[in-house]
């Protein structure tokens, strides 16, 4: 499979992030208009992860503001598992590893009580 690497446009996502004196999060806001937002929306949470090709490692951005209850995290965890379930089979095909992560994200979600 050949992948046209000419670019046709670019898009951009643009994460703010408001801070008290001791530098943690108090507000998160993001827009993206490719995502047909105008305005920035509100967040309370967000994970980012971003792999450096020459470096072949990880950079990760955690961060949650201290309004995010630690029920509302234990959903946002399991979703972000269960999606991650999702990227790792469509862009490895390996459907037998992405149903072992969905299995874990599942007993995640029905221990921590966030879904039935």
């Amino acid at each position: 499979m050949s992948i046209n690497t000419k670019v046709a446009r670019r898009s951009e996502i643009k994460v703010m992030v408001e801070l008290n004196e001791e530098k943690q999060p108090v507000g998160l806001q993001w827009l993206a208009q490719d995502a047909g937002l105008e305005a920035e929306k509100p967040a309370s949470a967000m994970l980012l992860a971003i792999w450096d090709k020459a470096e072949k490692s990880t950079m990760r951005i955690d961060l949650w503001t201290h309004e995010m209850s630690v029920e509302e995290m234990e959903f946002f965890m399991y979703e972000t598992l269960a999606s991650m379930a999702d990227t790792y089979e469509r862009s490895t095909s390996d459907s037998e590893m992405a149903k072992e992560i969905k299995a874990f994200a599942h007993r995640f979600g029905k221990e921590k009580k966030v879904i039935k």
